[in-house]
């Protein structure tokens, strides 16, 4: 069953005293078709003459090619301004209906729209919602969904109020480095990069360790475990360097032998107190918009992996599996700006998320949330130049360096995104995390101001704070820095910036070593070769001397440290 990111019983009438506040139904004793519908009405926001409320609707019977939600207020709330969806009022009554491009709501689907109101008093939360004249929250009989008993304690955003785990493994190794104590004690994630990294790997902590560890970490207060759920079959079909240990038409072993322990284990009432964040599936599901089909920089492997739909249904068990876990938080992989940035990709790839999240018995409550940047390196914010700037009669969109991309770094596109998301149907009140583990860009080559203004690309390529050859370069960049610290909230949209690729972990190996991990060798790792059309035929940029994916790289560690910004 899914639940609702805030499921609190509709049978209880709360008053949104304070912002968070929500209304919502879980599925539990009945089946999920006995319950026509599910309204998850949420305020977001509150002040003292208004509020902003979301509002995510998933129907439950027979297809609709057009659909209206009505609710009524206890108050004098009025509906000052709505958006996805047809917002009328009339006395206390409030009907949304659909806009044109959203009026398809297929059975096991949810639509989101949200509002801006005012009140004066009391914001009261309304307590009876129908779609189409049927009353939702409720069963077939009539009476009110009792719920799974103890409901769901997700908030909005979990990394609020919280720490987070440190890893003992990996802070271990980073205090072993000269001068690595300066970050040994941040929090990194934990990566379940195959079926033995469940019980542990060569005597190492496996996930059950880490939890424990984390109750001891926990004390009295909240605390945040972030794991990496990758080992989709076929994993990382265009770059050999991380390829996983699940072959294309391995469905069948990840969902039993992956997944479904990962989620026992995570269900167990044991952990029930910690907040299990999720990072499903990096370098996925962009794959299947960008290197597919007639494009320049298609693979074999990932029209394989589009033809089979192994990555949709993957990640779409994925999200369902873990997102029937009340403490767990799935936020999907998202790739970054300098991916999915293009007009030919941005809408393209929400379309793929919309698909997996509703795939496999998912459903878009199952998705907290997003993330971007992770074990990249694009920088979090260019200061230097912006998207809308004209040097010597050129846009900026034209230099070589951004070459046509609507944004310039990773926090512009991820708000951007997460809007464009919304808009294809994921609630409103989803949160992004940014990977800022490498991507500060610091040191004696950060520029101090905007480079010079003789051409478009005198002027982006002297001021950016990315220095990288390219903005699709990937492996063991040469030059990076640690980036900013792992913050909660601390931006519009943004739940979190995080440290998910553990500092000083390899991206692969620069040449080709035997390995039994299932890992290739990616020629982007090399620091002599010459490119291909990913990266427009450049330089790969690597560092020389890595080792495997995932391995411990000191050389990188240390030059991390030394070009961190913020500095250390």
């Amino acid at each position: 069953m899914s639940r609702t990111r805030t499921a609190i019983l509709a049978a209880m009438a709360l008053v949104a005293g304070a912002t968070g506040a929500a209304v919502a139904a879980t599925p539990a004793d009945v089946g999920i078709a006995a319950i026509p519908c599910t309204v998850d009405y949420k305020v977001q926001s509150q002040w003292s003459t208004g509020f902003t409320a979301a509002v995510t609707v998933t129907n439950n019977s027979a297809a609709k090619s057009s659909w209206a939600v009505k609710w009524s207020y206890a108050g004098n709330q009025q509906v000052t301004s709505g958006w996805n969806a047809k917002i009328t009022q009339s006395g206390t009554a409030v009907t949304a209906a659909n806009e044109t491009y959203n009026g398809t709501l297929g059975t096991g689907s949810s639509v989101s729209f949200g509002f801006n109101g005012s009140y004066s008093g009391t914001n009261a939360l309304p307590t009876s919602f129908t779609l189409d004249g049927v009353t939702c929250n409720v069963d077939d009989g009539g009476g009110t969904d009792p719920g799974p008993g103890t409901p769901s304690n997700r908030v909005d955003n979990p990394y609020a109020g919280a720490r987070v785990y440190v890893n003992p493994e990996w802070s271990a190794k980073a205090a072993a480095e000269t001068g690595g104590s300066r970050i040994s004690s941040q929090p990194t994630g934990v990566w379940l990069d195959r079926i033995a990294a469940i019980n542990g790997v060569n005597g190492g902590m496996g996930l059950r360790a880490h939890l424990d560890a984390a109750l001891q970490q926990k004390g009295t207060g909240e605390l945040v475990v972030q794991l990496v759920i990758y080992n989709l079959p076929g994993r990382d079909c265009a770059a050999l360097a991380s390829n996983g240990e699940l072959g294309p038409t391995e469905i069948d072993r990840y969902k039993t032998a992956y997944i479904d322990p990962i989620a026992a284990i995570l269900a167990d009432t044991k952990y029930a107190g910690l907040r299990i964040v999720t990072t499903v599936e990096i370098d996925s599901l962009p794959n299947l918009v960008t290197n597919t089909g007639s494009r320049p920089t298609a693979t074999p492997a990932c029209d394989v992996m589009k033809a089979n739909g192994n990555y949709v249904k993957g990640v779409g068990y994925a999200l369902g599996k873990l997102g029937d876990v009340p403490n767990v938080y799935n936020y999907v992989d998202a790739g970054h700006h300098g991916w999915i940035g293009w007009d030919d990709n941005f809408g393209a790839s929400a379309d793929v998320f919309k698909q997996a999240a509703t795939a496999e018995g998912a459903t878009v409550n199952d998705v907290h949330g997003f993330i971007t940047n992770t074990a990249n390196y694009s920088a979090l914010k260019e200061n230097n130049f912006t998207i809308n700037d004209t040097v010597a009669g050129k846009s900026v969109r034209e230099s070589k360096w951004v070459d046509w991309n609507r944004y310039t770094d990773e926090l512009s596109f991820a708000q951007a995104f997460r809007n464009q998301l919304v808009t294809v149907g994921f609630p409103a009140g989803i949160g992004m995390l940014i990977d800022t583990s490498r991507n500060g860009w610091g040191g004696t080559a950060r520029p101090a101001g905007p480079g010079a203004t003789t051409t478009v690309d005198t002027y982006v390529d002297g001021g950016r704070y990315d220095r990288r050859i390219h903005v699709g370069n990937w492996c063991n960049q040469s030059g990076a820095g640690l980036g900013e610290r792992p913050t909660a909230a601390p931006a519009a949209g943004i739940d979190a910036y995080v440290w998910m690729k553990p500092p000083g972990e390899s991206d692969g190996s620069s040449s080709a070593i035997p390995n039994d991990e299932g890992k290739g060798f990616d020629r982007m790792c090399d620091p002599t070769y010459t490119g291909n059309p990913r990266n427009n035929n450049n330089l790969s940029g690597a560092l020389a001397n890595s080792p495997l994916s995932g391995h411990w790289f000191s050389a990188q560690f240390q030059e991390l440290m030394r070009n961190a910004y913020p500095a250390l």
